[in-house]
């Protein structure tokens, strides 16, 4: 499919994600695709960043935040948590956190998706961030979701690369 595939390994593709294990089994999904970036930051300065998805969505803020632009900062959110809300997007929660691997994996439902983001150490200070994204129905849909969704998750992914290499931050946005 056109757009599956963005900056991802054959490996990381082949892997399992915690997403896998949260889809109905009856048959093959009308949606698979798979984002990564490398990131110059060990994975315990990844993980703040990306479970700040909860607050805000680190993509393209004109289009799915009314305008306002994600934190720069960390937020000092706890942990995720089953059932919370997966993200934040036109100032209100969306979606539903249904996994956490503290520091390693974060997966949740939003339209009808699962995603799974998974930090991964890839050598000394550097980790690679990965996001697999599942849907089971929606065949006529699947190409431009593949498509809008490599556009928005690749800045979502390469922001949150770029925050986690710059360091903790905190206090206000």
């Amino acid at each position: 499919m056109i757009g599956d595939r963005w900056g991802v390994t054959d490996a990381e593709v082949a892997r399992r994600y915690p997403c896998d294990d949260l889809r109905a089994a009856d048959g093959r999904p009308a949606l698979q695709v798979w984002r990564g970036v490398d990131v110059a930051a060990p994975p315990e300065r990844v993980w703040p960043w990306l479970t700040q998805v909860r607050a805000a969505p680190y993509s393209y803020d004109l289009v799915d935040n009314l305008g306002r632009r994600s934190p720069r900062r960390l937020l000092d959110l706890p942990e995720p948590v089953p059932g919370e809300p997966f993200t934040s997007a036109f100032g209100r929660g969306q979606g539903e956190v249904l996994a956490v691997e503290e520091g390693t994996s974060f997966t949740g439902r939003i339209l009808g998706a699962l995603m799974s983001y998974v930090v991964v150490p890839a050598g000394p200070g550097r980790s690679r961030l990965l996001l697999k994204i599942v849907m089971d129905r929606g065949r006529l849909l699947a190409p431009l979701v593949s498509v809008g969704d490599l556009v928005m998750a690749r800045k979502q992914l390469l922001t949150l690369a770029r925050l986690a290499e710059s360091g903790p931050r905190s206090g206000p946005t």
